[in-house]
């Protein structure tokens, strides 16, 4: 069967960039993680020769110490992640324009009608995986397919430096006996809700009649029920990142927050910036998210629509103000807080007002962005971020208090 569909997943990319980066960390149980002192120190990559110590993804930095005495701790730098990673899609785009990043380390190809160049889509696959060892230094599993489904799955059968060829004659022995979990797109509550209707791999999943799964799940019924026998019908997209569906930005706190008046201090801080980038990316939305986390690690995600477009960041803070109040008790304790603008269209048209309010916050917008794209991010803040809930004013990779900034003023 012809398989045409590339997906190239780096092994630990994070562990890998710096060992490639670093030639006496290679063999080495590398872990990368965040910074217990900031309140987010869990491992978010490890090298295989730490994951051999039994290093996961997510558990805290102290539970890793305990199991890796060895191991070499690395704060992550996402500089240098971002710089492989356009490294490797350029590497990709010598072999077909149709190249479709998935994540920071992972990319769809599509290389119909390569073969006349470049051989099979094996062969191809050899290629690719030679020359980002090569190159940039990191190892990788490629999945080939006849569909970005079918290949996705199969990239990850092999790890590390893996090369795995799946097609539909494949699907029965080689997915079907696979838990439900690891059909791509089910995640935990959906992986509940199928055990619920007594599905538990996903050969029962595919058998499962198509008429009880759409009653159940509406559209998604559907796609599952092709998921579950290999079939997608999505193209590579090569300008599938071009296409924002929302912005957000969210901080994990140096300390417990309690009372609406510090929170919202946070998510003025927040707006500030998610509009920014709103703004720098010439786009207008008009749903607010705002994400709350306890110090349970029990989160919620609250949505509301605005009465129009906007990217100003005083009618977002409205929005996820009222959400605040509306959705969480004044007396809860909060650890991480996140706000975002969605359902973004590009800005080709402003609604203004009777009295020039929403021009004149637009040109002070403005002006601030002026200043900031000249001086830097840090140039020009609100005084909110002085106050003791602030939390954005940081320095050498710390938050610094309001206290420690006004001694330098002085």
């Amino acid at each position: 069967m012809h398989c045409p569909i590339l997906l190239a997943d780096m092994n630990s990319f994070f562990a890998s960039v710096h060992q490639a980066l670093d030639p006496a960390l290679q063999g080495r149980p590398v872990i990368v993680a965040g910074d217990p002192a900031k309140r987010h120190g869990i491992v978010l990559a490890a090298s295989y020769e730490a994951k051999a110590c039994g290093i996961q993804t997510g558990i805290t930095v102290g539970e890793a110490r305990n199991l890796c005495r060895e191991g070499v701790f690395i704060k992550p730098r996402y500089n240098h992640y971002v710089n492989f990673s356009t490294r490797i899609v350029r590497i990709m785009h010598d072999f077909t324009p149709l190249v479709e990043p998935f994540s920071i380390d992972e990319a769809f190809m599509d290389v119909s009608g390569c073969g006349h160049l470049f051989g099979t889509s094996s062969a191809i696959a050899r290629k690719l995986k030679g020359r980002i060892k090569e190159e940039v230094g990191v190892l990788c599993s490629v999945g080939v397919g006849p569909n970005k489904l079918l290949a996705k799955m199969a990239a990850g059968m092999q790890k590390p430096d893996g090369l795995t060829v799946l097609d539909l004659t494949g699907v029965r022995d080689k997915i079907w006996p696979l838990p439900v979990r690891e059909l791509f797109g089910v995640g935990r509550r959906l992986e509940k809700r199928l055990r619920d209707l007594n599905i538990h791999t996903i050969g029962e999943l595919a058998g499962y009649p198509l008429p009880v799964l759409q009653k159940k799940f509406g559209l998604m019924g559907h796609v599952l029920h092709l998921s579950a026998n290999g079939i997608d019908y999505s193209p590579v997209d090569p300008h599938s990142l071009e296409k924002v569906k929302s912005i957000g930005r969210q901080v994990t706190l140096s300390r417990d927050y309690r009372g609406y008046h510090e929170i919202e201090e946070v998510i003025l801080e927040l707006c500030d910036i998610v509009c920014r980038r709103v703004c720098l990316g010439g786009y207008v939305g008009r749903t607010v998210n705002l994400s709350l986390k306890d110090t349970e690690f029990l989160w919620i995600s609250r949505a509301l629509t605005v009465a129009h477009l906007t990217a100003n960041a005083a009618d977002v803070h409205r929005a996820a103000v009222e959400l605040l109040h509306r959705h969480w008790p004044d007396w809860k304790p909060v650890r991480m807080v996140g706000v975002a603008l969605a359902g973004l269209v590009k800005n080709i048209a402003e609604q203004l007002d009777l009295f020039g309010e929403v021009e004149r916050a637009r040109r002070l917008n403005a002006a601030c962005d002026r200043i900031r794209d000249r001086f830097g991010e840090k140039s020009i803040f609100r005084a909110i971020s002085l106050a003791p809930g602030g939390v954005l004013r940081e320095r050498d990779g710390r938050v610094e208090t309001a206290t420690e900034y006004l001694n330098k003023l002085r």
